[in-house]
């Protein structure tokens, strides 16, 4: 199982990137599907998620109204669509798969999340 991140760089404050990760070696169609984020200096924290199934989402309090996760069946593809990037919002960013879970669910805790992307670079200029 492979999940490849890419689309991170530097923008500008008030600008907008837009992440994808690709996955591979298996079907997600019963899984969930989330974005997390490292500052420098800080643990990991969870960003969005999306349930693969039912294409539910959740996002965490600083992200909701600026961000927007989604998916592409057809590419097996999920996507983070960030606007009104702040520089609080600076962090490498990780997608992640669960193996399986319930309908529905879009879990918030890493533990949950059996495979990882190796992470994109997201740096936000003031």
């Amino acid at each position: 199982v492979q999940l490849q991140a890419s689309g991170g760089g530097l923008v500008q404050a008030g600008g907008s990137l837009r992440l994808s990760c690709a996955a591979s070696g298996r079907t997600f169609s019963r899984s969930a599907m989330g974005w997390f984020r490292q500052a420098p200096g800080k643990e990991r924290d969870f960003v969005a998620a999306i349930n693969w199934g039912d294409g539910s989402t959740d996002y965490t309090d600083s992200v909701k109204g600026r961000f927007t996760i989604s998916r592409d069946n057809g590419k097996n593809t999920v996507y983070l669509q960030m606007t009104s990037l702040k520089p609080e919002d600076t962090a490498v960013y990780y997608c992640a798969a669960t193996q399986t879970t319930g309908w529905g669910r879009r879990p918030r805790s890493q533990f949950e999340y059996d495979y990882w992307g190796q992470g994109t670079l997201v740096t936000v200029s003031s």
